[in-house]
Protein backbone atom coordinates (compact mmCIF):
# COMPACT_ATOMS: atom_id res chain seq x y z
CA UNK A 1 0.00 0.00 0.00
CA UNK A 2 1.07 3.60 -0.94
CA UNK A 3 0.96 5.84 1.85
CA UNK A 4 1.99 9.76 2.65
CA UNK A 5 2.99 9.26 6.55
CA UNK A 6 2.80 12.76 8.28
CA UNK A 7 5.57 11.95 11.26
CA UNK A 8 4.73 14.17 14.57
CA UNK A 9 8.19 13.78 16.80
CA UNK A 10 7.09 14.26 19.97
CA UNK A 11 5.66 11.96 23.16
CA UNK A 12 3.13 10.70 20.75
CA UNK A 13 4.04 10.03 16.84
CA UNK A 14 1.04 8.52 14.85
CA UNK A 15 0.82 8.39 10.73
CA UNK A 16 -2.04 9.69 9.39
CA UNK A 17 -3.38 7.73 6.12
CA UNK A 18 -6.24 8.71 3.62
CA UNK A 19 -8.25 6.54 1.57
CA UNK A 20 -9.83 6.56 -1.43
CA UNK A 21 -13.24 6.83 -0.13
CA UNK A 22 -12.26 10.05 2.07
CA UNK A 23 -11.86 7.57 5.47
CA UNK A 24 -9.05 9.09 7.75
CA UNK A 25 -6.90 6.69 9.80
CA UNK A 26 -4.31 7.58 12.12
CA UNK A 27 -2.17 5.01 13.20
CA UNK A 28 0.51 4.38 15.58
CA UNK A 29 3.12 1.05 17.11
CA UNK A 30 2.88 1.30 20.99
CA UNK A 31 4.53 -1.19 22.85
CA UNK A 32 2.42 -2.48 25.17
CA UNK A 33 0.08 -5.86 24.50
CA UNK A 34 -3.06 -4.81 23.50
CA UNK A 35 -4.35 -2.98 20.46
CA UNK A 36 -7.23 -0.47 20.22
CA UNK A 37 -9.42 0.48 17.25
CA UNK A 38 -11.41 3.71 17.64
CA UNK A 39 -13.84 4.73 14.91
CA UNK A 40 -15.49 8.32 15.54
CA UNK A 41 -18.52 8.97 13.28
CA UNK A 42 -18.81 13.06 13.05
CA UNK A 43 -22.46 12.90 14.05
CA UNK A 44 -24.44 13.00 17.31
CA UNK A 45 -27.54 14.34 18.32
CA UNK A 46 -26.75 17.66 16.97
CA UNK A 47 -27.40 16.69 13.42
CA UNK A 48 -31.14 15.49 14.20
CA UNK A 49 -34.23 17.46 13.37
CA UNK A 50 -36.46 17.60 16.59
CA UNK A 51 -38.68 15.25 15.15
CA UNK A 52 -35.97 12.27 15.08
CA UNK A 53 -34.28 13.92 18.41
CA UNK A 54 -32.24 10.92 19.53
CA UNK A 55 -31.50 8.83 16.25
CA UNK A 56 -27.77 9.21 16.75
CA UNK A 57 -27.79 7.73 20.22
CA UNK A 58 -30.79 5.28 19.64
CA UNK A 59 -28.75 3.43 15.97
CA UNK A 60 -25.73 3.03 18.16
CA UNK A 61 -27.67 1.05 20.28
CA UNK A 62 -28.55 -0.76 17.27
CA UNK A 63 -25.59 -0.97 15.97
CA UNK A 64 -24.17 -3.93 17.72
CA UNK A 65 -27.33 -5.92 16.96
CA UNK A 66 -25.79 -7.40 13.52
CA UNK A 67 -24.77 -6.96 10.03
CA UNK A 68 -25.75 -9.31 7.05
CA UNK A 69 -22.24 -10.67 7.97
CA UNK A 70 -23.03 -11.23 11.55
CA UNK A 71 -26.43 -12.00 12.85
CA UNK A 72 -27.30 -10.58 16.65
CA UNK A 73 -25.09 -11.60 19.67
CA UNK A 74 -22.24 -12.82 17.09
CA UNK A 75 -19.95 -9.94 17.52
CA UNK A 76 -20.12 -9.82 20.96
CA UNK A 77 -19.53 -13.72 21.24
CA UNK A 78 -16.67 -13.46 19.25
CA UNK A 79 -15.40 -10.68 21.20
CA UNK A 80 -15.42 -12.14 24.27
CA UNK A 81 -14.42 -15.38 24.18
CA UNK A 82 -10.74 -13.73 22.83
CA UNK A 83 -11.05 -11.51 25.98
CA UNK A 84 -11.28 -8.57 23.92
CA UNK A 85 -13.90 -5.26 25.27
CA UNK A 86 -15.67 -3.07 22.94
CA UNK A 87 -18.20 0.01 23.74
CA UNK A 88 -19.64 3.06 22.28
CA UNK A 89 -20.72 6.43 23.46
CA UNK A 90 -22.98 8.87 21.40
CA UNK A 91 -22.74 12.91 21.96
CA UNK A 92 -23.93 15.95 20.95
CA UNK A 93 -21.20 15.92 18.10
CA UNK A 94 -20.16 12.86 17.60
CA UNK A 95 -20.38 9.01 18.26
CA UNK A 96 -17.56 6.61 18.85
CA UNK A 97 -17.08 2.77 19.21
CA UNK A 98 -14.37 1.08 19.97
CA UNK A 99 -12.45 -2.63 20.75
CA UNK A 100 -9.26 -3.33 22.70
CA UNK A 101 -7.80 -6.77 21.54
CA UNK A 102 -4.66 -9.16 22.16
CA UNK A 103 -2.32 -7.79 19.13
CA UNK A 104 -2.66 -11.38 18.26
CA UNK A 105 -6.33 -11.50 17.74
CA UNK A 106 -6.76 -7.85 16.22
CA UNK A 107 -6.76 -8.57 12.10
CA UNK A 108 -9.68 -11.03 12.94
CA UNK A 109 -11.51 -8.84 15.47
CA UNK A 110 -11.25 -5.27 13.88
CA UNK A 111 -13.05 -6.18 10.54
CA UNK A 112 -15.71 -7.85 12.51
CA UNK A 113 -15.84 -4.05 14.38
CA UNK A 114 -16.00 -2.05 11.14
CA UNK A 115 -18.79 -4.33 9.46
CA UNK A 116 -21.29 -3.93 12.30
CA UNK A 117 -20.33 0.04 12.31
CA UNK A 118 -20.45 0.40 8.63
CA UNK A 119 -23.77 -2.70 7.27
CA UNK A 120 -25.70 -2.56 9.89
CA UNK A 121 -28.81 -4.52 9.13
CA UNK A 122 -31.21 -2.62 11.76
CA UNK A 123 -33.34 -5.87 11.77
CA UNK A 124 -37.01 -4.71 13.06
CA UNK A 125 -38.15 -6.98 15.70
CA UNK A 126 -34.53 -6.44 17.19
CA UNK A 127 -35.01 -2.41 17.02
CA UNK A 128 -38.60 -2.78 18.39
CA UNK A 129 -37.14 -4.80 21.32
CA UNK A 130 -33.80 -2.47 21.69
CA UNK A 131 -36.48 0.48 21.83
CA UNK A 132 -37.66 -0.49 25.40
CA UNK A 133 -34.37 -0.22 26.40
CA UNK A 134 -33.74 3.04 25.16
CA UNK A 135 -36.72 4.47 26.47
CA UNK A 136 -35.89 3.09 29.87
CA UNK A 137 -32.29 4.52 29.62
CA UNK A 138 -33.94 7.86 29.02
CA UNK A 139 -36.36 7.34 32.06
CA UNK A 140 -33.03 6.47 34.33
CA UNK A 141 -31.55 9.75 33.07
CA UNK A 142 -34.98 11.75 33.92
CA UNK A 143 -34.79 10.25 37.59
CA UNK A 144 -31.58 11.27 37.93
CA UNK A 145 -31.14 14.48 39.62
CA UNK A 146 -27.47 15.39 38.00
CA UNK A 147 -28.82 14.71 34.18
CA UNK A 148 -32.08 16.94 35.27
CA UNK A 149 -29.95 19.79 36.70
CA UNK A 150 -27.61 19.08 33.37
CA UNK A 151 -30.66 19.45 30.75
CA UNK A 152 -32.12 22.49 32.74
CA UNK A 153 -28.75 24.41 32.13
CA UNK A 154 -28.23 23.11 28.36
CA UNK A 155 -31.73 24.76 27.81
CA UNK A 156 -30.75 28.20 29.87
CA UNK A 157 -27.50 28.22 27.77
CA UNK A 158 -28.78 27.79 24.38
CA UNK A 159 -31.86 29.14 22.65
CA UNK A 160 -31.06 27.99 18.79
CA UNK A 161 -28.52 25.46 18.23
CA UNK A 162 -29.35 22.23 18.97
CA UNK A 163 -27.42 21.53 22.62
CA UNK A 164 -30.31 22.26 23.88
CA UNK A 165 -31.33 19.08 23.46
CA UNK A 166 -30.88 15.49 25.23
CA UNK A 167 -28.65 13.23 23.22
CA UNK A 168 -31.17 10.76 24.61
CA UNK A 169 -33.87 12.43 22.48
CA UNK A 170 -37.44 12.59 24.20
CA UNK A 171 -39.75 9.45 25.49
CA UNK A 172 -42.34 10.82 22.98
CA UNK A 173 -40.03 10.93 19.68
CA UNK A 174 -38.09 7.43 20.56
CA UNK A 175 -41.77 5.59 21.17
CA UNK A 176 -42.49 6.79 17.41
CA UNK A 177 -39.37 6.36 15.31
CA UNK A 178 -39.82 3.34 12.63
CA UNK A 179 -36.98 1.07 11.61
CA UNK A 180 -36.51 2.26 8.34
CA UNK A 181 -35.66 5.97 9.27
CA UNK A 182 -32.67 4.28 11.40
CA UNK A 183 -31.84 2.54 8.53
CA UNK A 184 -32.22 5.86 6.09
CA UNK A 185 -30.29 8.27 8.83
CA UNK A 186 -27.37 5.83 8.76
CA UNK A 187 -26.61 5.31 4.60
CA UNK A 188 -26.92 8.93 4.95
CA UNK A 189 -24.03 9.68 7.84
CA UNK A 190 -22.22 6.34 8.21
CA UNK A 191 -19.94 6.89 5.13
CA UNK A 192 -16.09 6.72 5.12
CA UNK A 193 -15.74 10.73 4.56
CA UNK A 194 -17.83 10.90 7.69
CA UNK A 195 -15.93 8.80 9.28
CA UNK A 196 -12.14 8.66 11.73
CA UNK A 197 -10.55 5.70 12.49
CA UNK A 198 -7.70 5.72 14.90
CA UNK A 199 -5.58 2.31 16.03
CA UNK A 200 -2.93 2.03 18.21
CA UNK A 201 -1.01 -0.51 19.70
CA UNK A 202 1.55 -3.26 19.36
CA UNK A 203 1.45 -4.64 15.56
CA UNK A 204 3.58 -2.54 13.12
CA UNK A 205 1.96 0.73 11.70
CA UNK A 206 1.75 -0.54 8.37
CA UNK A 207 -0.16 -3.50 9.43
CA UNK A 208 -2.42 -1.42 11.30
CA UNK A 209 -3.57 0.76 8.59
CA UNK A 210 -3.49 -2.58 6.22
CA UNK A 211 -6.02 -4.39 8.61
CA UNK A 212 -8.26 -0.84 8.75
CA UNK A 213 -8.17 0.05 5.24
CA UNK A 214 -9.26 -4.04 4.61
CA UNK A 215 -11.88 -3.67 7.18
CA UNK A 216 -13.47 -0.84 4.60
CA UNK A 217 -13.10 -1.80 1.32
CA UNK A 218 -16.63 -3.74 1.33
CA UNK A 219 -18.38 -0.69 1.15
CA UNK A 220 -19.54 1.33 -1.31
CA UNK A 221 -19.57 5.00 -0.55
CA UNK A 222 -21.79 7.63 -1.12
CA UNK A 223 -21.87 10.91 -0.70
CA UNK A 224 -23.06 11.87 3.15
CA UNK A 225 -24.58 15.30 3.05
CA UNK A 226 -22.91 18.93 3.78
CA UNK A 227 -23.54 19.38 7.63
CA UNK A 228 -25.14 22.31 8.04
CA UNK A 229 -24.73 23.56 11.52
CA UNK A 230 -22.92 26.67 10.94
CA UNK A 231 -25.53 28.62 12.47
CA UNK A 232 -24.91 32.30 13.60
CA UNK A 233 -23.52 31.23 17.57
CA UNK A 234 -25.59 32.75 20.02
CA UNK A 235 -24.74 35.99 21.93
CA UNK A 236 -23.71 36.23 25.33
CA UNK A 237 -26.22 36.99 27.92
CA UNK A 238 -26.42 40.55 28.50
CA UNK A 239 -28.19 40.64 31.73
CA UNK A 240 -28.66 37.64 34.71
CA UNK A 241 -31.24 35.21 33.12
CA UNK A 242 -32.94 33.38 36.43
CA UNK A 243 -34.83 30.04 36.30
CA UNK A 244 -35.85 28.37 39.12
CA UNK A 245 -37.61 25.03 39.94
CA UNK A 246 -38.69 22.50 42.51
CA UNK A 247 -37.28 19.28 42.74
CA UNK A 248 -38.77 16.75 45.25
CA UNK A 249 -35.92 14.19 44.78
CA UNK A 250 -33.47 16.57 46.27
CA UNK A 251 -31.92 17.23 49.66
CA UNK A 252 -30.09 20.06 48.85
CA UNK A 253 -30.56 22.65 46.23
CA UNK A 254 -28.50 23.06 43.34
CA UNK A 255 -27.48 25.88 41.20
CA UNK A 256 -25.97 26.67 37.87
CA UNK A 257 -24.26 29.35 36.41
CA UNK A 258 -23.36 29.36 32.63
CA UNK A 259 -21.57 31.62 30.18
CA UNK A 260 -21.31 31.33 26.32
CA UNK A 261 -18.31 31.14 25.09
CA UNK A 262 -16.17 30.00 22.46
CA UNK A 263 -16.53 25.83 20.79
CA UNK A 264 -13.96 23.81 18.63
CA UNK A 265 -14.42 25.99 15.71
CA UNK A 266 -12.50 29.04 17.95
CA UNK A 267 -10.15 26.51 19.62
CA UNK A 268 -7.38 29.22 20.62
CA UNK A 269 -10.00 31.21 22.95
CA UNK A 270 -10.49 28.25 24.49
CA UNK A 271 -7.57 27.25 26.19
CA UNK A 272 -7.57 30.87 28.20
CA UNK A 273 -10.79 29.47 29.58
CA UNK A 274 -9.59 25.81 30.29
CA UNK A 275 -7.37 27.99 32.82
CA UNK A 276 -9.72 29.93 34.23
CA UNK A 277 -11.73 27.25 35.35
CA UNK A 278 -8.97 25.39 36.73
CA UNK A 279 -8.18 28.41 39.00
CA UNK A 280 -11.91 28.32 40.11
CA UNK A 281 -12.53 24.79 40.52
CA UNK A 282 -10.35 22.05 39.75
CA UNK A 283 -8.60 20.66 43.38
CA UNK A 284 -9.18 21.80 47.32
CA UNK A 285 -7.34 24.65 46.73
CA UNK A 286 -9.33 26.16 43.80
CA UNK A 287 -10.42 29.17 44.65
CA UNK A 288 -14.19 28.21 45.18
CA UNK A 289 -13.33 25.17 46.50
CA UNK A 290 -11.30 26.67 48.93
CA UNK A 291 -13.95 29.53 49.85
CA UNK A 292 -17.32 27.61 49.54
CA UNK A 293 -16.38 24.34 51.09
CA UNK A 294 -12.92 24.36 53.01
CA UNK A 295 -13.06 27.97 54.37
CA UNK A 296 -16.70 28.78 54.74
CA UNK A 297 -18.77 25.65 54.38
CA UNK A 298 -21.05 27.17 51.92
CA UNK A 299 -21.48 24.15 49.80
CA UNK A 300 -21.08 20.35 49.79
CA UNK A 301 -19.82 20.63 46.29
CA UNK A 302 -18.74 22.96 43.42
CA UNK A 303 -17.29 22.56 40.53
CA UNK A 304 -16.07 24.46 36.93
CA UNK A 305 -16.11 23.00 33.61
CA UNK A 306 -15.18 24.91 30.59
CA UNK A 307 -17.08 22.34 27.89
CA UNK A 308 -16.48 22.89 24.34
CA UNK A 309 -18.68 21.62 21.69
CA UNK A 310 -18.06 22.19 18.36
CA UNK A 311 -20.22 25.15 17.67
CA UNK A 312 -20.43 26.91 21.01
CA UNK A 313 -19.15 26.22 24.64
CA UNK A 314 -21.04 26.56 28.04
CA UNK A 315 -18.81 27.52 30.88
CA UNK A 316 -20.49 25.70 33.68
CA UNK A 317 -20.24 26.45 37.27
CA UNK A 318 -22.11 24.25 39.94
CA UNK A 319 -23.14 23.89 43.58
CA UNK A 320 -24.95 21.86 45.46
CA UNK A 321 -25.90 23.87 48.95
CA UNK A 322 -28.50 24.51 51.31
CA UNK A 323 -31.34 26.66 50.31
CA UNK A 324 -31.20 29.12 52.56
CA UNK A 325 -27.36 29.43 50.89
CA UNK A 326 -28.16 29.95 47.51
CA UNK A 327 -27.83 33.52 46.99
CA UNK A 328 -24.59 33.85 49.50
CA UNK A 329 -23.18 30.80 46.94
CA UNK A 330 -24.09 32.98 43.69
CA UNK A 331 -23.06 36.14 45.21
CA UNK A 332 -19.50 34.52 46.30
CA UNK A 333 -19.40 32.95 42.40
CA UNK A 334 -19.82 36.49 40.93
CA UNK A 335 -17.56 38.00 43.04
CA UNK A 336 -14.91 35.22 42.21
CA UNK A 337 -15.72 35.76 38.38
CA UNK A 338 -15.13 39.73 39.11
CA UNK A 339 -11.71 39.48 40.67
CA UNK A 340 -10.77 37.08 37.43
CA UNK A 341 -11.16 40.94 35.87
CA UNK A 342 -9.85 43.39 37.86
CA UNK A 343 -6.64 41.78 39.93
CA UNK A 344 -3.72 40.09 38.09
CA UNK A 345 -3.75 36.37 39.12
CA UNK A 346 -0.53 34.88 40.74
CA UNK A 347 1.94 33.07 38.92
CA UNK A 348 1.58 29.99 41.69
CA UNK A 349 -1.96 30.21 40.58
CA UNK A 350 -1.12 29.56 36.95
CA UNK A 351 1.20 27.27 37.59
CA UNK A 352 -0.50 24.66 39.64
CA UNK A 353 -3.18 24.64 36.81
CA UNK A 354 -0.26 23.89 34.12
CA UNK A 355 1.61 21.10 36.35
CA UNK A 356 -2.07 19.51 36.82
CA UNK A 357 -2.45 19.75 33.02
CA UNK A 358 0.62 18.33 32.01
CA UNK A 359 0.52 15.49 34.03
CA UNK A 360 -2.96 14.60 32.97
CA UNK A 361 -1.38 15.10 29.13
CA UNK A 362 1.17 12.35 30.33
CA UNK A 363 -1.06 10.02 31.77
CA UNK A 364 -3.76 10.03 29.48
CA UNK A 365 -1.29 8.84 27.16
CA UNK A 366 -0.39 5.43 29.10
CA UNK A 367 -2.59 2.95 27.27
CA UNK A 368 -3.53 2.63 23.14
CA UNK A 369 -7.08 3.46 24.51
CA UNK A 370 -6.17 6.57 25.60
CA UNK A 371 -3.85 7.48 22.40
CA UNK A 372 -6.78 6.01 19.86
CA UNK A 373 -9.10 8.56 22.16
CA UNK A 374 -7.63 11.31 21.61
CA UNK A 375 -6.67 10.68 18.34
CA UNK A 376 -9.65 10.09 16.83
CA UNK A 377 -11.34 13.02 18.66
CA UNK A 378 -9.43 15.66 17.43
CA UNK A 379 -9.14 14.30 13.91
CA UNK A 380 -12.82 13.91 13.97
CA UNK A 381 -13.87 17.33 15.43
CA UNK A 382 -10.92 19.73 14.27
CA UNK A 383 -9.48 18.00 11.27
CA UNK A 384 -6.03 18.40 12.61
CA UNK A 385 -3.83 15.85 15.31
CA UNK A 386 -1.61 18.85 16.03
CA UNK A 387 -3.71 21.15 18.69
CA UNK A 388 -4.02 17.12 20.46
CA UNK A 389 -0.31 17.28 20.68
CA UNK A 390 0.58 21.22 21.56
CA UNK A 391 -2.31 21.06 24.27
CA UNK A 392 -0.07 21.40 26.78
CA UNK A 393 1.71 24.31 25.16
CA UNK A 394 -0.84 25.97 25.17
CA UNK A 395 -1.96 26.03 27.99
CA UNK A 396 1.82 26.66 29.70
CA UNK A 397 1.56 29.73 26.99
CA UNK A 398 -1.03 31.81 29.17
CA UNK A 399 -0.42 34.69 31.37
CA UNK A 400 -1.72 36.43 33.52
CA UNK A 401 -2.90 39.23 30.54
CA UNK A 402 -4.38 36.87 28.84
CA UNK A 403 -6.41 35.40 31.56
CA UNK A 404 -7.68 38.42 32.43
CA UNK A 405 -8.60 39.51 28.87
CA UNK A 406 -10.55 35.82 28.39
CA UNK A 407 -12.53 36.81 31.78
CA UNK A 408 -13.09 40.43 30.48
CA UNK A 409 -14.82 39.63 26.85
CA UNK A 410 -16.31 35.94 28.18
CA UNK A 411 -17.26 36.04 32.19
CA UNK A 412 -19.20 38.51 33.17
CA UNK A 413 -20.43 39.01 37.19
CA UNK A 414 -23.38 40.77 36.02
CA UNK A 415 -24.94 38.38 32.85
CA UNK A 416 -25.11 35.00 32.55
CA UNK A 417 -27.79 32.18 32.91
CA UNK A 418 -28.12 30.43 36.25
CA UNK A 419 -30.89 27.67 37.35
CA UNK A 420 -31.74 26.47 40.48
CA UNK A 421 -32.93 23.66 41.57
CA UNK A 422 -34.48 23.46 45.16
CA UNK A 423 -35.85 20.71 47.54
CA UNK A 424 -39.57 20.79 47.72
Amino acid sequence: MTSTLLNFPRLNAPKLHILPSGLTIVAEQMPTEAVNLNLWVKVGSAVESDGINGMAHFLEHMIFKGSERLTSGEFERQIEERGAVTNAATSQDYTHYYVTTAPKDFAELAPLQIDIVTNASIPDKAFETERLVVLEEIRRSDDNPRRRTFQRAMEMAFDQLPYRRSVLGPETVISQLKPQQMRDFHAMWYQPQSMRAAVVGNLPVEELIEIVAEGFTKKDPITPPEQHLEITQELPFTEIVRREYVDETLTQARLVMVWRVPGLIKLGETYALDVLAGILGHGRTSRLVRDLREERGLVSSVSVSNMTQRLQGTFYISAHCAVENLPAVESAIAHQISRLQTQIIVPAEIERVRKRVANRFIFGNETPSDRAGLYGYYQSMVGDLEPAFDYPNHIQAQNATDLMQASQKYLSPDAYGVVVMKPA
